[in-house]
């Protein structure tokens, strides 16, 4: 069953095909996505500062030059098999964290595989709104990159006042943002 909620630029898109994925064990977890600035963006907004800031001085999360990093870790993907790489925050249920604290490509994208268990509708609308997220976002984080790297040209400082920017900077950006429907 494919399950949309359209959130503006918080939407998201599960399928219940990705409980039994059929490329592997931890599916898509095996190799999360970095954090993008468009993605601290939006979790500072959400109000997951402190946490972000949590997260990487746990070391789960990790600088690096366009965002963070999510660090992966040993865990047993499936009864009986031996450990093996996965997300951090990969729990024996699935995503440990919330989904306004995830990358946003974790809360939209579905694959292939994962579109067919819904109807036809579904399926397209799902396709509809995949599309148009991972088109804002790319433009979203090309405004960031380009004004990060004018005014931190060293580097952004990874702060508290730097993380407040990034929420403020991204509820402009993204206000107003419907994804196609």
């Amino acid at each position: 069953m494919l399950t949309l909620r359209v959130l503006g630029a918080h939407s998201h898109i599960t399928s219940s095909q990705c409980a039994d994925c059929p490329h592997s064990a931890g599916g898509c977890c095996r190799a999360p996505p970095r954090l993008d600035w468009a993605d601290l963006g939006r979790i500072v907004q959400l109000g997951g500062r402190d946490w972000l800031l949590e997260e990487v001085a746990a070391g789960r999360l990790q600088q690096i030059p366009r965002g963070l990093s999510i660090r992966r870790r040993k865990t047993f993907l499936a009864p009986g098999k031996p450990r093996d790489l996965a997300c951090a925050y990969l729990g024996s249920s699935g995503c440990s964290i919330s989904p306004d604290r995830r990358p946003a490509t974790c809360n939209y994208y579905v694959c292939d595989e994962a579109l067919l268990v819904g109807s036809s509708a579904a399926q397209a609308q799902a396709r509809k709104q995949h599309e148009s997220l991972v088109t804002q976002y790319i433009l979203w984080d090309g405004c960031f990159v380009q004004e990060i790297d004018e005014m931190w040209p060293e580097g952004p400082p990874y702060d508290t006042a730097f993380f407040d920017w990034l929420g403020h900077r991204f509820s402009e950006l993204s206000q107003g943002y419907e994804p196609s429907s």
